[in-house]
């Protein structure tokens, strides 16, 4: 994937961005096959001649296309939801190459995985597992499972996005974890197939993944003296991407240093989603006014924090660039880039110099993950089309969702 400015216009791999937003409007995301490709490449040849499997996080961008896309690479799929299988079926997938994350998953979700058997269930509470065992019992079908480690390990991210240290959600204590693995070994419905870990997202270094590492493969290496003998170690995701001044490990280093902490005769999952997609999309949008006080200048666009909210969740900071260059640099000033939706939080980005006038596009950078994914309805704005570039065209892989659309659920059901 590639920005280049030719003719004074913003191209993505040779697709004139201006053409796209005449195409189908603004606001819009757009993704870039190519990158998205050679980034599943490069885990793949990171781990060389290791037995491995990519099991993309379907969470990160649960687009159809993409998810065939990586499908056709050779990618697992990574869930946490039923709402995700489906899509993963949708997309031609099959349920042998799924990974059941996550700690809330209900009764008609796990009778769902166990009936068509997926790949394996990542458990997350000696209540889910007694769960799952009685799904299987009743369907008549041996559940694969992996008990998800919490190794008490601080991922130096986000808090929101933090998943690997004692006091969150997610995962069983390593003091209980040999007890539920005796279980599931005792269990004819429960096949212990392996041993599972995520920390958190957007992780700049492998540092706290390897330090979580050692004590998921010292729980693998006790388990087997005692004759419960896993085949996989699922070392979760989380691979952040640059935003700003982040500098995450490349892939290949991140891969190789799972891959010298795990003895070889493990299987290898890993999991990743915005490394995959994330700095692999980005969402246009145009200029609607200017607007200057005392305190500020804004540039007020037609894209709020429904269609990208993390800068509100997370406040994060995304790179904004000028589609069309014919103003100079000399008549740039320092403004804020906010959306038309009714809250103070709806802002895109900060203190931006930007030479704009009323009409211009802007590209908001790295918008692939968690992006669309988490946009919504807010202020009855309905959500935004997909556009994926391949080579020097473009198609639209979701069209923009109509008023009409976005009501058509919904009944008056007043009694009067």
């Amino acid at each position: 994937m590639r920005y280049e400015y030719i003719g004074g216009g913003l191209h993505l791999d040779g697709v004139d961005l201006a053409e796209v937003a005449t195409a189908v409007g603004t606001p819009c995301y757009i993704y870039s096959r190519v990158g998205i490709e050679s980034r599943f490449r490069e885990y793949v040849g990171g781990f060389g001649k290791r037995r491995h499997r990519v099991c993309y996080s379907v969470k990160a961008n649960g687009n159809l296309s993409i998810i065939s896309l990586l499908g056709k690479l050779g990618s697992g799929f990574d869930i946490v939801s039923g709402g995700e299988l489906e899509r993963v079926f949708a997309a031609g997938g099959s349920a042998r190459d799924v990974v059941f994350s996550g700690v809330g998953k209900s009764r008609k979700e796990i009778d769902a995985a166990v009936e068509v058997q997926v790949g394996c269930i990542n458990v997350e509470s000696r209540a889910e597992l007694e769960r799952i065992a009685l799904a299987a019992e009743v369907c008549g079908k041996v559940a694969a499972i992996a008990i998800r480690v919490n190794p008490d390990v601080d991922p130096d991210t986000h808090p929101y996005i933090s998943t690997g240290m004692r006091e969150s959600k997610f995962g069983v204590p390593i003091d209980e974890v040999y007890d539920l693995y005796q279980v599931s070994a005792e269990n004819k419905w429960l096949n212990p197939v392996g041993i599972a870990c995520h920390i958190g997202s957007q992780l700049v270094s492998a540092e706290p993944v390897v330090d979580a590492l050692r004590e998921v493969v010292a729980v693998a290496e006790k388990l087997r003296a005692t004759n419960i003998d896993l085949q996989r170690i699922d070392v979760g995701g989380g691979l952040g991407i640059r935003y700003r001044d982040e500098c995450p490990p490349t892939i290949k280093s991140f891969v190789e240093s799972i891959c010298a902490h795990v003895p070889e005769r493990y299987e290898i999952v890993v999991e990743p989603g915005r490394s995959l997609v994330g700095d692999s999309g980005l969402l246009l949008t145009r200029v609607e006014y200017l607007k200057t006080t005392t305190e500020k200048n804004f540039a007020v666009v037609d894209a709020g924090m429904n269609d990208l909210i993390r800068p509100a969740l997370y406040d994060v900071w995304h790179n904004v660039l000028v589609v069309n260059q014919r103003n100079t640099a000399a008549d740039a000033v320092a403004c804020d880039v906010v959306g038309p939706v009714c809250e103070t939080g709806d802002w895109l980005a900060r203190d931006r110099e930007l030479s704009v006038i009323d009409g211009d596009l802007l590209a908001i950078t790295a918008v692939g993950a968690y992006g669309f994914a988490m946009s919504s309805n807010y202020n009855a704005r309905p959500r935004a089309p997909e556009v994926l570039v391949e080579g020097e065209r473009f198609i639209v892989i979701r069209p923009r969702e109509s008023t009409l659309e976005m009501l058509s659920k919904e009944r008056d059901c007043m009694i009067c």
